[in-house]
This record gives structure tokens, sequence and C-alpha cells, in this order.
């Protein structure tokens, strides 16, 4: 409506946002382009780990959905990115070798996997939450090791070999398809992800891990945003599942294991929950530390590991993704 002569326009109210700066939004994906290029170009013969941590990056980025924005307990996420993995491998044994179908096709898996599992383990809170996630990554591990037929069991699902992307770009033995591949992902879901966290569903959400009982007061559902926070955060899992099936070629026990769920936990801690970029910080941290300092140390690099994580949770409890800001307080006002 055209401002009214003689009266000056209307000043948009105190904390409202405009809608219309989208480039705010692309500068955090934006800087992991940038820097996903510079790694290329100057580690070429690093290019599989750092696939490695951009695959474990979306599987603590899809945890965060669900520990960070809705407070979720859970140590029995490996689940979901076990299905993708294994939905992946076992498709592509079965016939199928176009790599972006098989990826999807784990998402979907993940979707299933976390509909399924979010049946169970939101029916609690807090620690019988914890115990009942617990509960279902081990029956997932066994189930998955005595399907020996279709999973391969303790041996693992081999014989995945995917067809080139497109038809045109085949997996190299240097990883570069991959790498390529794996990069592109992560900078779309992360653009994805971050569209749906400042929603209008995100900030629901995040109220209800907040304050639960203010949401139904004025009449927000629980269970059922949970439930499809949780089925987001399966296809996010899966999707980083069929994408280590794709780039490997093989799919392990650990896939769906115990382990593999605490140590993404680690992760987000260590990186900081609720912010998806904590996931991005976690992952390099401490999949580097995995890398680097157990080649030093086989034996003793969990104990380097340990003593960063009291560090952080006691300097920094917002994660590693919070230090800037740490930084900026200790500053002196009027500093640049």
């Amino acid at each position: 409506m055209a401002p009214i002569p003689g009266r000056p326009a209307a000043s948009p109210r105190p904390g409202c946002r405009s809608r219309g700066v989208p480039g705010r939004e692309l500068v955090a994906p934006t800087v992991v382009a940038i820097l996903g290029a510079l790694a290329y170009l100057a580690f070429p013969d690093d290019l599989a780990f750092f696939t490695r941590i951009i695959v474990a990056a979306l599987f603590v980025m899809s945890l965060d959905l669900v520990v960070g924005y809705c407070g979720v307990a859970t140590l029995g996420h490996a689940v979901l990115y076990g299905a993708g993995a294994y939905a992946a491998g076992i498709l592509c044994v079965d016939g199928l070798t176009d790599p972006l179908l098989l990826i999807a096709a784990g998402s979907v898996a993940g979707v299933v996997a976390g509909l399924v599992t979010a049946l169970v383990i939101l029916r609690a809170h807090g620690l019988p939450q914890l115990v009942l996630s617990i509960a279902v990554v081990q029956l997932a591990y066994e189930a998955a090791n005595k399907a020996r037929d279709i999973t391969g069991g303790s041996d693992g699902l081999s014989g995945i070999s995917p067809g080139p992307v497109f038809g045109l770009f085949e997996f190299d033995l240097w990883g570069r398809t991959a790498y390529v591949l794996a990069l592109v992902l992560l900078i779309a879901t992360l653009v994805v992800l971050r569209r749906v966290v400042r929603s209008p569903f995100g900030l629901l959400c995040r109220g209800i891990k907040q304050d639960p009982d203010r949401i139904r007061a004025i009449g927000g559902t629980i269970y059922g945003n949970l439930v499809k926070m949780y089925a987001l955060s399966g296809a996010v899992a899966g999707l980083a599942g069929g994408l280590t099936a794709v780039t490997t070629g093989v799919v392990g026990l650990d896939s769906v294991s115990f382990e593999w769920s605490a140590e993404a936990l680690v992760m987000l801690v260590l990186g900081g929950a609720g912010t998806l970029y904590g996931a991005l910080v976690g992952a390099v941290v401490f999949t580097g530390f995995e890398h680097y300092v157990a080649a030093v140390d086989p034996y003793h690099w969990l104990f380097v590991v340990g003593a960063l994580l009291i560090g952080v949770v006691l300097a920094l409890p917002a994660g590693l993704g919070s230090l800037a800001a740490w930084l900026r307080r200790l500053l002196p006002q009027g500093a640049p």
C-alpha cells in the first residue's frame, strides 16, 4: 500500500527480519564450497579421507536435528545411517548401479528407519529414552549380523560397484569423483537444513525442546512434530549411509553399531549442538584426530580425544563452534 501523503512511511517493527536477503543464507554454504575446492586442489592425495569427513558431517548434522533442535536423547542414531548404507549396498549388488538412485534409496530407507525407531524412542523421555535408543541400535546390529545372506554379516557386504555419475564421471582410485559428489551433497543438504530449522516448523521444534508445556498450551502437537523431524533426520542419515556404500564399495556392521552412534554424539558435543555448523566443526576435529593422532599412537589416541572433549566442555559448553563468539566477549569494549 502506498504511503499517505504528508505522513512518514512506517518503519519495520523492531525484531522483524527481512525475507529478501537471500545472500545471508548462502554465506555458510559458500564458505564450505570454497574450503572444499581448496582441499581438492591442495591435498589431491587425501580426497578419500576428506570424503569420510563429509560423510561424518552429514551424519552428525542429522543427529543435530533431533538432539540439538528437539532435545531428544538418543544413542541409537546409527540405525538410520546403517539402513541407508545397507539399502544402497543391497540394491547395487542386485543390479541397480546408478549412484544417485542408490543414494536416494538410502535416504528413503533412512526415513523409514527413522519413522519406525521414532515410534519407539519418542514414547519415553530422559533416561528411559536413552536406554530405549541403545536397545534399538543393539537389536538392529544383531539383526544385521544374523541376516548374513542379505547383509554379509560380520564379513560385511561387498561387491558394491556403482556406475559413473550421470553416466560420465567414473569413480576412480584417487577418490576425485566421490569427493566432488560428497561435497555437492553436503552443500545442498546444508542449504536445505538451514531453511528447515529457520522455518516455523523448525522454530516449533526449538520450542518443544525449551518448553513443551507452553507448546501444548498454545495448541502445538509435540509427538507428531518430533516424528516429522526424526523422519527428516533419517533422510539425511540415510543419505550419508548411502553415500558411504557408493564411495567405499563396502558396508560393515560398524555402520549400524552403538560405537558409531556414540562417536557421532561426541562430534556433536565437540562442535556444538543446535547450530548445524557445530556438526561440521566436530566432524573435522574428531575425524582429524582419529586420522593423524591414531597414526602416531594407535593405542592411546582416544586419551587425547577425551582430554580435548573435557577441555571443550569446561571452557566452551556450547562447543568449538562458539569459539568466535567467546573470543569477541574477551575483547575489550570498542575493540575492532
